[in-house]
C-alpha cells in the first residue's frame, strides 16, 4: 500500500514538474487515424508522438537555452515515454491510440519535458504505443499484467523495426526512456543491441527510472564516464536519506550519477547541476538539487523551488530527468561528438 500511495502522491505532484507555459509548441497534429488489423501503422505519422518529419513538442526549447541552441541531426534518438494511463478509475489494461486525452498527456508532459532534453543534435523518434496501465506494476493479477506489457512491447518493437527498415539509414542511435518506457527499452536492448551489428551503432542508452542490473546485458556495460559510448546509464532518484528495502540486494543495480556521469558514490554538489526544468518549461533553474549514488539508488537533497514545502514524498521518480535536464542535454551532445570522432 505504501508503494501505491507513493505513486498517487507523484501523480498529484506531477503537474509541478511537467506543467508548461511555453509558446514553442503546437496542438494535436491532424493526421489520419488508421491501423492494420488493429495494430499501429507506423508509416502514418499519427502513431508517432515525436518524429523528425513533423513539428512536435520534442522540438521545444526552454527559452533560456535558445540563444545557444544549435540544432543538428548527427544521430537518432528512439525515445520511449513513461506511463500516461494513470487514472486508477480507468479499467482498461492498455491505452488505445486514439484517446486524445492520453495522447495529450504524453505529448505535453513526457515528450515536452523529457524527450526535448535529447533533441538538440538528433532526430527524435518517439512512438505511440498501447502502454500498460500503471496498475500493471502493482496488481496481484500478474498474468493479466504480463499480457498488457506484452501488447505494449510488441507495438514498440514494430515501431523500432519500421524505423530501422525505413529511416535509420545507418545512423548512430541513442535509446532513451523513462519508467514504463525503460521497462520496454531494456527488452529492446537485449533483443536488438546485445548481439549483432546494431551494437556498433549504439551511442548510449539512457535507461532511466527503472532498475537495471550491472550485468543485465552480455556485452553492453554501464558507462564509465561522460564520454563512454556503446554503453548504458541508469538511475532512480530518491530523497537523500531514503533507504530502499524492496530491491533484491543480491542483484547489483547499476546507478549513474547524472551530475558527473560515474557510478561511484562520490558526492556531486548543487554547483554541478547546470539546470533543472520543473514548474515552467521556459524557466531553467540552477542549483535545484545535488546527487550521490547510494546502494541501488540515486540520492538527491529535497529540491529547492517555490512551493517545495508541499513536496513530502521521498520518491522523486517523476523528476528523474527534469532535475538534471541541462546536464543530460549536454551529455548527449558530448557522447555523440565522441562517437563520431571514433
Amino acid at each position: 500500500m505504501k508503494t501505491i500511495a507513493s505513486i498517487i502522491l507523484l501523480m498529484m505532484f506531477g503537474t509541478m514538474f511537467t506543467s508548461c507555459s511555453s509558446k514553442n509548441y503546437a496542438g494535436k497534429p491532424a493526421y489520419q487515424f488508421k491501423s492494420i488489423d488493429g495494430n499501429p501503422d507506423y508509416s502514418n505519422l499519427y502513431y508517432w508522438a515525436a518524429h523528425p518529419w513533423k513539428w512536435d513538442t520534442a522540438d521545444s526549447i526552454p527559452e533560456p537555452l535558445r540563444k545557444k541552441y544549435n540544432k543538428d541531426s548527427l544521430a537518432d534518438v528512439f525515445f520511449l515515454h513513461p506511463t500516461s494511463l494513470i487514472d486508477f478509475k480507468d479499467q482498461r489494461w492498455n491505452a488505445p491510440l486514439d484517446d486524445a486525452a492520453i495522447n495529450g498527456n504524453t505529448d505535453y508532459r513526457s515528450i515536452l519535458n523529457q524527450a526535448s532534453a535529447f533533441s538538440e543534435k538528433t532526430r527524435v523518434f518517439a512512438p505511440r504505443y498501447r502502454q500498460a496501465h500503471v496498475r500493471a506494476y502493482y496488481t496481484a493479477d500478474t498474468a493479466r499484467a504480463a499480457e498488457a506489457f506484452e501488447i505494449a512491447y510488441q507495438d514498440i518493437k514494430a515501431a523500432f523495426v519500421y524505423y530501422l527498415d525505413n529511416m535509420n539509414k545507418g545512423r548512430p542511435i541513442i535509446i532513451a526512456s523513462h519508467s514504463q518506457g525503460t521497462s520496454h527499452a531494456i527488452r529492446l536492448m537485449k533483443e536488438f543491441f546485445q548481439a549483432g551489428p546494431l551494437k556498433e551503432k549504439l551511442v548510449c542508452a539512457y535507461l532511466i527510472g527503472m532498475p537495471v542490473k550491472e550485468n543485465h546485458f552480455t556485452n553492453i556495460s554501464p558507462c564509465k564516464d561522460s564520454t563512454s559510448t556503446g554503453c548504458f546509464v541508469s538511475w532512480r532518484t530518491y530523497r537523500k536519506g531514503y533507504e530502499k528495502t524492496d530491491d533484491n540486494r543480491s542483484a547489483k543495480i547499476s546507478v549513474t550519477n547524472p551530475l558527473q556521469w560515474t557510478t561511484t558514490n562520490a558526492y556531486a554538489p548543487l554547483s554541478k547541476n547546470k539546470g533543472s526544468v520543473l514548474l515552467n518549461f521556459n524557466k531553467v533553474m540552477k542549483g535545484v538539487t545535488d546527487a550521490q549514488v547510494h546502494d541501488n539508488i540515486l540520492w538527491s537533497s529535497k529540491p529547492k523551488f517555490f512551493g517545495n514545502i508541499f513536496l513530502t514524498t521521498s520518491n522523486y521518480h517523476i523528476a528523474d530527468i527534469n532535475f538534471f535536464y541541462v546536464n543530460i542535454a549536454e551529455n548527449v551532445k558530448q557522447r555523440i561528438s565522441t562517437f563520431i570522432k571514433k
